[in-house]
């Protein structure tokens, strides 16, 4: 970008002047222009070219800067053990290993779809001796999917689906900051016990309006057909602002940073700061349960049909777990738990299928701490998607798969993340697939929403 563009009321790049430095040391003019990188027909700024190692470098330096703030750690739990599956940006790496440099440690996994998040990588998992990481769970504690199969083949609603994605988008509200238009009534609303615990109290009415609401970013209404031509309702999002105010409030107590390259806020078990978040976490666990029914049920009766299976699970979330013949937290970030037999479901892309899986016993699951991915994991983000893709390509890419969208933005096009198949083959040993869900109709919010209330 020049100055001239800039005083034009472009906004600058944070990348440029690094970028720009990096085409010079090429031998290259920053401001000549060269195809673009995706679209074709299109030239951009050679500089352009080298935001990624702009990025890597700046990235680089910044986990350098958080190793230097970590307070020392107790010896016993130094070099603690990271299993890693597939590979990562570096910059992954450095944040899982300043994670695990806090705190009673014991071991940590990096997931085949892991990427930065906040303060620790998604598809990130650390387990704790008496502690829980605030950051760790995040900001949308309780994130997770839930999928059903009903006894409805696909052949018989495929003719009316374009109705049926319309009347989805229709009574379920998707975006930011939305209230439920049909108020739910859920046992988790009239539990004064758990609000107090939890110090959440005074959010409990804003809470009552979200329930039942989906969101925006990654967060979905899928339908799906599985390999013996019968429907799936899926489902992802988490506690919606319950769970955001509730990191956010505890975050800020612990004295923790909002940030990327910072340190954990990790909390004593039995202290009465770590018990009172404990609180929060299990009251938006069990809210973010009742969001995820109360909007398959609404699209069940839309669909018609009943209910033969269903899957539902966290992967925003700590769990109190034995490993190694030692009682642990098991912080999970963007994480599947999948313990031996145990099932969950994993979305991939909105153009790529979903499977049903479940965890099996072995050495390299015991390594995983009985964990997998939660999805396909993004290549880009949210910016750099929207600037390398067109919706044309996204729709071609959508028709050729031949599923109905309603809603979506560039940064989740599929072009955005890794294959879900080459994923869940870095996990291999570890989980087995029971079945593949070719999605058909996918509702999301709208272009240009972004979810304050994710991770």
């Amino acid at each position: 970008m020049t100055t001239e563009e800039t005083a034009q009321g472009r906004r600058p790049d944070p990348l440029e002047a690094r970028a720009r430095a990096l085409a010079l040391a090429a031998g290259l003019d920053p401001d000549s222009r060269i195809p673009h990188e995706s679209k074709e027909g299109r030239t951009m700024p050679a500089w352009v070219r080298f935001r990624t190692a702009a990025r890597t470098a700046r990235q680089a330096e910044i986990a350098e800067d958080a190793r230097g703030a970590l307070a020392p750690q107790p010896a016993a739990y130094r070099d603690s053990p990271l299993t890693v599956f597939g590979a990562h940006e570096q910059a992954t790496l450095d944040q899982m290993r300043n994670c695990m440099a806090v705190g009673r440690a014991v071991a940590g996994v990096v997931c085949a779809d892991g990427h930065l998040g906040y303060a620790q990588p998604v598809g990130g998992v650390i387990a704790y001796e008496g502690q829980v990481s605030i950051s760790g769970v995040g900001f949308d504690i309780a994130c997770g999917n839930m999928a059903v199969r009903l006894d409805t083949p696909f052949a018989a609603i495929r003719g009316r689906l374009p109705v049926i994605l319309s009347d989805i988008t229709g009574v379920i509200s998707f975006g930011v900051g939305r209230a439920n238009a049909e108020r739910v009534q859920h046992p988790v609303l009239d539990d004064d016990a758990a609000w107090q615990a939890s110090g959440m109290a005074d959010y409990r009415q804003k809470a009552a309006a979200q329930l039942g609401t989906v969101g925006s970013g990654n967060h979905y209404v899928d339908l799906f057909e599985d390999e013996a031509g019968l429907t799936w309702i899926g489902v992802h999002f988490g506690s919606r602002g319950l769970g955001h105010t509730s990191a956010t409030r505890y975050l800020k107590l612990a004295g923790g940073k909002d940030g990327m390259h910072v340190p954990p806020a990790v909390v004593e078990e039995e202290g009465k700061l770590g018990q009172r978040y404990l609180a929060a976490m299990d009251l938006a666990g069990r809210y973010a349960y009742a969001g995820r029914e109360w909007v398959v049920e609404r699209v069940r009766r839309i669909l018609g049909g009943a209910v033969t299976d269903s899957v539902h699970n966290h992967h925003n979330f700590a769990w109190r777990e034995r490993h190694g013949g030692r009682d642990l937290w098991v912080v999970r970030k963007g994480a599947t738990p999948a313990s031996p037999g145990q099932r969950g479901f994993v979305g991939g892309s909105m153009g790529d299928d979903a499977v049903i899986l479940e965890g099996v016993e072995s050495p390299a699951a015991a390594a995983a701490l009985y964990s997998t991915v939660h999805g396909a994991g993004c290549v880009f983000g949210r910016k750099e998607a929207i600037r390398r893709f067109t919706r044309p390509q996204m729709e071609a890419w959508l028709q050729e798969r031949g599923a109905l969208l309603a809603g979506g933005g560039l940064d989740e096009s599929p072009m955005a993340y890794r294959r879900l198949p080459e994923v869940l083959a870095r996990h291999e040993g570890t989980v087995r697939v029971l079945h593949r869900l070719r999605p058909v109709a996918v509702a999301m919010a709208g272009e240009g929403e972004f979810d304050p209330f994710k991770d």
